[in-house]
């Protein structure tokens, strides 16, 4: 037997992700559309993010395990506060109340971390109750969908309050991928996906042929609109559409190889539609390498998911590979119009203080079970 310690392909896979993130914002900076040096910044970030990971690296599982409720608990915390916080510290940015904002450190999204305690919640519920009931039924696997459906429903609550519709996406996300690891049984799990469908197929009608029935149910026009932009974004390239129109032009002028003079402007390019920035840059060839780091860094992560013989520890593999892989999927795919847009951030690339920290917290999680990974002769 012996132990694993540090696992340098996600550190190397990191610091391309790191030097990937430092040129595309580099390159989105050439637009001026905002003051500031957001290079900098990220670089700050990256620094403070590498040291959560150091620090979460000297807690074992066991430890984490314990701490479940406390992380929690806190996370709910922060996004109740964020409600009630006055205008001062907590005002709206594009009709969503997402943000603190706090003297001398910038922004800060409470729901990115929710992200990371949720991941670790359900992982804890998962396992408490595996250790609970070891004779499973149908009825004891009902139970488990409720405990984990509850500790998934709060925070997307409070969050679709702000509103943000993309964070909670990432939630349902995190909760599907550790739910089908669970072990629950195949005939609920197709049962739920057979009402998701049902739901999904209501949804799109409604869209369509009734759309002010979703709106007294609560969606923005904003999201609407987002959606009609999607599915046909010239006719609304001066309104909805306008991002869209603009990062699809980005990304096929681009052609193969990019080009180096300066490129097609794009609103938001240092984040949301930074993948758009790499693409026109740097062509069909870069961006095909940064989706193969991804797809190694998530290949990674599913293969320590595979190896460690502690479930709470897969459990939170899954978590953070779910996050990770809806993410890069959803982010992509709004740039390309292949999905609407949400807002979501490329991981790890696009500028942004909460969402780099949110990832480096979650690595800081692989990484801690990635370095006291025992391996057997006889594995």
């Amino acid at each position: 037997m012996k132990n694993s310690k540090l696992d340098y392909n996600l550190i190397t896979l990191l610091l391309l992700l790191f030097i990937t993130s430092c040129i595309a914002i580099l390159n989105a900076q050439d637009f001026g559309q905002y003051e500031g040096n957001f290079l900098f910044r990220q670089i700050t970030w990256y620094i403070v993010g590498i040291g959560i990971i150091a620090g979460i690296m000297y807690l074992d599982s066991e430890q984490i395990f314990r701490l479940n409720w406390f992380i929690y608990s806190f996370s709910i915390i922060l996004l109740i506060a964020l409600i009630l916080a006055p205008e001062s510290i907590a005002r709206e940015i594009n009709g969503a109340k997402s943000w603190f904002q706090l003297p001398g450190i910038g922004s800060l999204q409470p729901a990115e971390f929710t992200k990371i305690s949720l991941i670790i919640c359900l992982s804890f519920l998962v396992q408490k109750h595996h250790e609970k009931y070891l004779d499973k039924t149908l009825k004891t696997d009902l139970l488990l969908l409720i405990k984990m459906g509850a500790a998934t429903v709060l925070p997307i609550l409070l969050i679709m309050l702000q509103p943000d519709l993309g964070t909670s996406l990432v939630l349902i996300c995190i909760f599907t991928g550790i739910f089908i690891v669970s072990g629950i049984s195949w005939k609920i799990i197709s049962v739920i996906f057979i009402i998701i469908s049902l739901i999904s197929s209501i949804l799109i009608y409604l869209v369509f042929f009734n759309p002010e029935m979703l709106q007294s149910m609560g969606f923005a026009t904003y999201q609407l609109g987002r959606i009609y932009a999607w599915i046909d974004p010239e006719s609304y390239a001066s309104g909805e559409g306008y991002n869209l129109t603009k990062a699809l032009l980005a990304i096929g002028s681009g052609g193969v190889y990019g080009y180096l003079e300066k490129g097609i402007y794009v609103p938001e390019a240092h984040t949301d539609f930074i993948f758009s920035v790499i693409s026109s840059k740097y062509g069909f060839f870069g961006a095909s390498i940064l989706v193969t780091i991804y797809f190694l860094l998530i290949s990674s992560i599913v293969k320590l998911a595979l190896e460690v013989k502690n479930s709470f520890e897969s459990y939170i593999c899954t978590g953070v590979t779910s996050m990770i892989f809806f993410h890069v999927f959803e982010n992509i795919g709004m740039n390309i119009g292949l999905v609407p847009i949400t807002g979501i951030p490329l991981p790890f690339i696009s500028y942004g203080g909460s969402s780099l920290i949110g990832n480096m917290l979650a690595m800081g999680l692989v990484f801690s079970i990635s370095y006291r990974k025992k391996t057997f002769m006889f594995d």
